[in-house]
């Protein structure tokens, strides 16, 4: 009885979080990201959608219930990716460099090209940058919170 009730519990916290996330053109909760919504009237306030995807009854059917952003936002994927992008380079500190977009050269690779390692390496090799990456998102997340950098270093490498 304890996973029923802890699936209305999920049930529960996933109806408040869905409260104000848009879903339609008309809904009111675009207000909260500056949209207008089709048809406004005066009143509209966010989080009080009447909209079938906020009624809990509705939330264990399939599909998506709720629009993604590109729909509602006006960008594009290229453009939320790219917004993503700028925001880790502030982060990093590299907004001053330039991005060349003649900086790689794509071409196919012949199967059993000596220049390529195996995929088990280039693989090994994209977790690893990865790890590093994240490590100093973490080092400059902690500095920009005024905690000591070496405490987050020091946690990470214990796990």
């Amino acid at each position: 009885m304890a996973w029923a009730q802890a699936q209305k519990d999920h049930a529960k916290r996933m109806v408040e979080a869905l409260r104000y996330e848009p879903c339609a053109p008309t809904c009111p909760n675009r207000l909260r990201y500056g949209v207008q919504p089709k048809g406004a009237k005066p009143g509209m306030t966010p989080g009080r959608c009447r909209g079938k995807a906020h009624k809990p009854e509705h939330l264990g059917y399939a599909g998506r219930r709720l629009l993604v952003s590109r729909k509602w936002s006006n960008k594009t994927l290229a453009e939320h990716r790219q917004d993503r992008r700028t925001w880790v380079l502030e982060a990093l500190g590299q907004t001053d460099r330039p991005t060349d977009p003649h900086r790689y050269v794509w071409k196919p690779v012949p199967a059993g090209d000596a220049n390529v390692p195996p995929l088990a390496v280039r693989l090994l090799r994209s977790v690893h940058e990865r790890q590093r990456w994240r490590a100093h998102m973490e080092r400059l997340q902690a500095q920009a919170a005024g905690q000591d950098p070496s405490a987050t270093e020091q946690r990470g490498q214990a796990a």
